[in-house]
């Protein structure tokens, strides 16, 4: 099937409407222009006329004067005898009297005299047995003569059918010129648009196989270029998600290496020594058992990812007590922190009102962001961690002494694939599972940081259960 393409369907659309547009206004014009003519023509001639039969009507009251005669003198006089003829019709409807001295076929029709006699006014427009055409005019006279029944008018509509003809030629180039320019100035309206599109089209097909390093050049403000600008938006935003994407994969592969070198390392040894020393078969055990947990938390966090990814992320919520999840995580990081010489404050209040949620995903919350408050502080650090209710909303707010975060990656952590410190361990989801887990709890997961080396703080709001619930 043929490509229809947007100038080929405004051309067989609106230019096709504005043609035919002017085709109707133009017949209407011709028609006026034309009626105008011929109805001034006739108007003179009824004029004229009506001169001739005031002049008769007079002779006729006259009875020294000799009628015929007087007839025959006004045609031989008609002073415009050169443009009109005029004509005395007898009383058996036979013309026997013209200005011109020649008359006319004895078979040539006069529905105007036929007219003129049955409603006292007639007039004709047609043609000549010879082709010309002409317009005729008639009046009834028996009333003042027996001899002549009527008087009647023949002018040529040559010279007026010329004129007319002009004024088409001159409405027909005007109709033409409009139509060009409009032509004209759509082609260029329809490239405007057509050409950017075409643009787009190309580039898009190359963003589809991967390739945003081409942009769109943008030279209008209208809404072409706005899309344009999303556009580029757009391929700015699916580059930075591809490079993320790209090093979310490097880091995972190398996050999975290091526990995975690590276990095989350590089965090797175990293998060897075949157990016969004690010390380091407990070491060897316990490296494997710390490598596997966090070989588990990862395929954990990816494994929630995915479902966040596919819309089959869901909740199994019920009645729980936030401080017991809170505790739980405060308590597994705790033996590790005093191992990395990272103290630990928990500021434990006495109680906290029931919140209706996943305590499985909570603990995972909080277990996410005591664990990078951790990964991200340095011997001597601390990390402080408060719980408080207020307005019937609790906050939970983990505080670090760690590296911080710059202003610029602050926007980004939420982020799905962002590391903002690429010298730490992690896959870069944390965060963005976290967020969406309270985000589906009604609340919100909050981080600040006064810049690179001045800490950080997650603050996590929850709503409390009301009675509502």
């Amino acid at each position: 099937m043929a490509k229809k393409s947007i100038t080929r369907r405004w051309i067989f659309n609106n230019l096709g409407v504005i043609v035919l547009a002017l085709l109707v206004i133009e017949m209407v014009v011709i028609y006026a222009i034309q009626s105008y003519f011929y109805n001034s023509a006739k108007q003179y001639l009824i004029s004229k006329l009506n001169a001739v039969t005031s002049v008769l009507s007079i002779h006729s009251q006259d009875s020294s004067a000799n009628f015929s005669a007087e007839m025959r003198n006004m045609l031989e006089t008609f002073n415009e005898k050169d443009k009109i003829e005029l004509m005395a019709v007898s009383a058996n409807g036979r013309v026997v009297l013209t200005s011109s001295g020649f008359s006319p076929d004895a078979d040539a029709v006069m529905p105007d005299y036929e007219d003129a006699m049955e409603t006292g006014e007639g007039s004709y427009t047609g043609r000549l047995s010879g082709g010309e055409k002409i317009l005729a005019v008639s009046a009834p006279i028996s009333s003042f003569n027996s001899e002549y029944s009527a008087v009647r008018m023949v002018t040529s509509l040559t010279e007026i059918d010329n004129t007319i003809r002009g004024y088409i030629l001159l409405v027909t180039a005007v109709c033409t010129v409009i139509i060009l320019i409009i032509v004209i100035t759509g082609l260029y309206f329809a490239g405007s648009i057509v050409k950017p599109i075409r643009q787009i089209s190309g580039i898009t097909s190359k963003f589809a196989m991967g390739d945003f390093s081409v942009r769109i050049d943008n030279g209008s403000d209208d809404e072409i270029g706005e899309l344009c600008t999303s556009i580029n938006h757009m391929a700015d935003e699916l580059s930075s998600a591809e490079a993320m994407k790209n090093e979310f994969i490097s880091s995972v592969s190398h996050e999975l290496r290091t526990p995975l070198t690590a276990i095989k390392g350590w089965a090797e040894t175990l293998m060897v020594d075949g157990g016969e020393n004690p010390d380091t078969m407990k070491k060897g055990v316990g490296v494997i058992v710390t490598e596997t947990e966090r070989l588990s938390q990862m395929v954990e966090e990816l494994l929630d990812f995915s479902r966040m990814q596919n819309g089959h992320f869901t909740l199994r919520k019920d009645n729980m007590d936030i401080l017991a999840e809170l505790g739980d995580a405060v308590l597994i990081y705790s033996d590790k922190a005093r191992r990395e010489q990272i103290g630990i404050i928990y500021d434990e209040p006495e109680m906290l009102p029931i919140v209706y949620g996943d305590k499985n995903r909570i603990r995972q919350v909080f277990i996410n962001i005591i664990d990078n408050a951790v990964k991200y502080s340095s011997p001597g650090d601390t990390v402080t961690i408060k719980a408080s209710e207020k307005d019937g909303r609790i906050t939970v707010s983990v505080t670090d002494t760690g590296c911080g975060i710059k202003d610029s990656d602050l926007a980004k952590v939420k982020t799905k694939f962002y590391k903002a410190n690429h010298t730490r361990r992690g896959s870069g989801i944390g965060l963005a599972v976290a967020d969406e887990i309270i985000t589906m709890h009604g609340g919100t997961l909050d981080i600040t940081s006064e810049g690179e080396g001045k800490g950080t703080t997650v603050t996590i709001s929850l709503p409390a259960k009301t009675n509502n619930n």
